[in-house]
């Protein structure tokens, strides 16, 4: 069957989009100036550890292919910017970020001196950022509204008119007209009824999110004070609005709406966008509680023009109050496990900082927004902004995202991008399973009599090295078996999978290690190494020599575990290095199979494996 013309065209605009903007390896000088780009923008992790993030971290959230390198602004800006060939992009977007201080600092300082001493201050900076044309416009933004709040020490410059768009929703969600809008069934509607109970509530639940959706994204209503007040037929009108994209079907299937049976409970994380719209946001956020999801709302760290943050659910009342029993998440670097207990509370919406002040930037938020995003069912963005850096990227992301915006034409968008198809997604449930599948193993092999061993060893501790580590362990753990009968020995090893980091190794472990089913717990010594090898008919390779299990993080953190499991089971085992010497490795590099300290061992990721 011949493919059609407009088919062809289509799969050749998709493998062009998919095309990397730039390969290293082209050039030094070329490669130079990429790596600076990162360095400049503080995007670096070797160069900005306490800023940027990991590889690691970063793949919680986007799907990057091996040497890939992820860049938080849209292909065409990255484009502009390393090719060099673009200048009035680059330049349009740099004047844009500096007319917007420029006009904040006319609003705000009212004397003529300081109002000249900021404006140079800031054009002088502003001069020394863009000279190069490597400097993303956030960053710009960034760098020049930190000179502002700096030297003006006004915490919030726009919390006064923060305050006033979120009184504004608050006052249209409470109005009568709205109420009965909301509540109005055309006889349109009841004219060819639903046949099952099931129907009608799925249908009634797609009327009213579509509704509160049309109302989330109307900003005209709060951004100025109106002549007077909506009536019943302009809510109506309202409720009426197109919603045009490709996300609208995607979305209410996710949710379930407007279908017989609504699908299992869903975790959303939803990125929070302007104040006044997130007031709205918060009713229709209530709303998808109602139906048995959880969100996670994600606000910004610090103070950006007119779009909300973190602070303002404590200083705005109406945020406040719209939050209700919110519980906030202060922790910016919430491990797994805490992570997972969180999400398993009864309290139905979590809020959160992503950790910037600054539009989205995943290289830049916090490890708890990192962790969250890759726990979660689906991404829900708000705003233009927020979509550029989702949407306008030929990357792809390790959840779906959807993205809703005003179109500034009348209608609502939403827009749909599917997570990369080869991600691998480990959720907690998925480890438990995992975890429980091991315990009943144990529990058989004990009902025959059988002695259970763990062998605690180290496995990705050192960079680069998880194939010998695996090998060194497999080959020890086959001689203990042929030495000894009767025992179930449980190499963890063998149950590593693609795709796990060492947050899901940790939680999957630690409920076997807990269930009470071990008889003897064995760490790693120096001597199990050189009989693996000797058995290998190998020499010990230098960066083996002298390790045991005191050199995992992983072994660290489990012997922490076995002496209180111990206290709680007595007759259980303990052999291998003194407990007193597990003290050099404290907790892993994020997403890391190795220490936080070794971090540096192996700056690309791509360590030699030994063959």
């Amino acid at each position: 069957m011949p493919v059609a013309p407009e088919t062809k065209q289509n799969a050749k605009a998709a493998a062009k989009a998919a095309e990397p903007v730039y390969v290293p390896g082209q050039s030094p000088e070329q490669d130079a100036w990429f790596t600076s780009f990162f360095i400049e923008n503080h995007l670096d992790y070797f160069t900005s550890p306490e800023k940027a993030a990991s590889d690691e971290q970063i793949r919680f959230m986007v799907y990057t292919a091996p040497n890939e390198r992820y860049y938080p602004c849209s292909d065409k800006m990255f484009g502009a910017i390393i090719w060099r060939n673009n200048s009035a992009h680059i330049q349009k977007a740099y004047n844009q970020v500096l007319q917007r201080i420029l006009a904040l600092i006319e609003r705000q300082i009212e004397d003529q001196r300081e109002k000249a001493y900021l404006e140079s201050l800031v054009i002088n900076k502003y001069q020394h950022e863009t000279r190069d044309e490597i400097m993303m416009p956030s960053r710009l933004e960034k760098r020049l509204m930190q000179i502002y709040l700096n030297r003006t020490h006004i915490e919030d410059p726009f919390a006064v008119e923060k305050s006033e768009r979120n009184q504004r929703a608050r006052a249209l969600l409470e109005a009568p007209a709205f109420q009965e809008a909301f509540n109005h069934v055309t006889e349109t509607a009841l004219q060819n009824p639903p046949k099952t109970l099931n129907e009608i509530k799925s249908q009634i639940a797609a009327v009213e999110f579509q509704r509160l959706l049309c109302m989330a994204n109307a900003p005209e209503l709060w951004q100025t004070d109106r002549p007077g007040e909506l009536s019943t037929a302009d809510y109506l009108q309202l409720f009426d609005k197109p919603i045009t994209g490709n996300g609208r079907r995607p979305l209410m299937d996710f949710l379930g709406f407007g279908r017989s049976y609504p699908p299992k409970q869903r975790r959303i994380l939803w990125l929070a966008d302007e104040s006044g719209e997130v007031v709205v946001d918060l009713a229709l956020i209530r709303f998808l509680v109602s139906h048995g999801n959880k969100v996670i709302v994600a606000f910004k760290e610090g103070p950006l023009y007119t779009k909300a943050d973190i602070l303002d659910i404590t200083a705005d009342t109406v945020l406040h109050n719209a939050m209700g029993q919110a519980l906030t998440i202060d922790d910016p670097r919430m491990g797994k496990n805490d992570l997972v207990r969180t999400l398993r509370s009864d309290v139905p919406i979590l809020a959160l900082s992503d950790g910037t002040s600054e539009n989205l930037n995943l290289i830049l938020v916090s490890t708890t927004f990192a962790r969250m995003f890759k726990e979660v069912d689906a991404v829900v963005s708000r705003g233009l902004d927020q979509r550029r850096r989702l949407f306008d990227t030929r990357f792809q992301f390790t959840q779906d995202i959807f993205s809703i915006a005003s179109d500034g034409a009348g209608a609502v968008s939403i827009l749909y991008k599917s997570r990369h198809p080869e991600v691998i997604k480990f959720s907690h449930h998925d480890l438990e399973r995992k975890g429980n599948a091991i315990i009943a193993q144990m529990k058989a092999a004990k009902a025959k009599g059988m002695t259970v061993i763990f062998y605690s060893g180290i496995i990705g501790s050192i960079p680069g090295k998880i194939k010998m580590a695996k090998a060194i362990m497999s080959t020890f753990v086959d001689h203990l078996k042929k030495q000894s009968a009767m025992t179930f020995i449980i190499n963890p090893s063998e149950y590593y999978e693609p795709g796990m980091d060492a947050d899901d190794l940790m939680y999957m472990w630690e409920i076997v290690q807990r269930s009470g089913q071990i008889d003897i717990w064995r760490f790693q010594t120096y001597d199990d190494i050189v009989t693996a090898f000797q058995i290998m008919g190998r020499k010990i390779p230098p960066e083996w020599v002298g390790k045991d299990a005191t050199y995992s993080t992983g072994c660290t953190k489990e012997m922490a575990i076995a002496i209180d499991v111990q206290q709680k089971h007595p007759e259980m085992q303990i052999i291998g290095p003194g407990k007193e010497r597990f003290m050099r490795r404290k907790e892993y590099g994020v997403g890391k199979m190795y220490d936080q300290r070794l971090g540096m061992i192996c700056p690309t990721g791509n360590c030699t494996e030994l063959s």
